[in-house]
């Protein structure tokens, strides 16, 4: 398999698929389409949930966790609107693909979780289709990470009950970041948070039900 092409047959006819549902959104964003389809989205997803790599519902990954159906994924990739100079902080490695698709947009990615095995597993599936760019570590994403700070860009798959202020401090000026705010056992309202100049602008753009962020590391997986 060569960068830009599907794995086979099933990834494709996923692909399309999905590209229909987006364009129904009102979503055309031509560069992320390209790098979704060069990151072949059945190889990040364990074995037995294949068939369903492309369905836009939560699918089960090692750890006990799961990752977000493909739609929200490129939603709120293409809200983040990355560009190719950009720094981008995501916390929630999962299984991986948002972590290279959002590599192939961006300059580069630190992506964090709190599992050991998630974070091997990304980075061995990453280098499989030709992504370097993008850090996989295992850390506490809790409180994001300052020491390597400023971002343009911060993506966190896991829920805040109130406004994360210690993350958006992390931003550049101009940066912007993406994450669910609401109660963990509920519906959440996806912020998009805007930092001009020492203040912020929040703009909801959708809605998701994500567990509510973690801290620490784990010891054992």
């Amino acid at each position: 398999m060569t960068a830009g092409t599907t794995s086979n047959g099933d990834d494709r006819e996923g692909f399309a698929a999905f590209m229909l549902r987006m364009r129904a959104r009102g979503i055309s964003n031509q560069a992320l389409f390209s790098a979704i389809e060069a990151t072949p989205r059945r190889a990040f997803v364990p074995g037995q949930w294949r068939d369903a790599a492309w369905l836009n519902r939560m699918l089960p990954i090692a750890c006990g966790e799961a990752i977000e159906g493909v739609d929200l994924q490129a939603q709120v990739i293409a809200a983040l609107e990355i560009e190719p100079n950009h720094r981008v902080l995501e916390v929630g490695s999962g299984s991986g693909f948002t972590g290279t698709v959002i590599a192939r947009l961006a300059g580069r990615v630190l992506s964090l979780d709190r599992y050991k095995t998630l974070t091997g597993e990304a980075e061995q599936r990453a280098s499989a289709v030709g992504v370097s760019n993008v850090i996989f570590r295992q850390a506490d994403g809790s409180g994001g990470a300052p020491a390597e700070g400023p971002y343009d860009r911060i993506v966190v798959w896991a829920a805040f009950e109130s406004l994360p202020r210690s993350f958006v401090d992390q931003l550049a000026s101009g940066g912007a970041m993406i994450a669910p705010i609401g109660p963990g056992d509920g519906v959440q309202k996806l912020a998009k948070l805007t930092k001009l100049g020492s203040r912020f602008e929040r703009e909801d753009i959708g809605e998701a039900r994500l567990q509510p962020l973690a801290q620490g590391v784990a010891v054992a997986l």
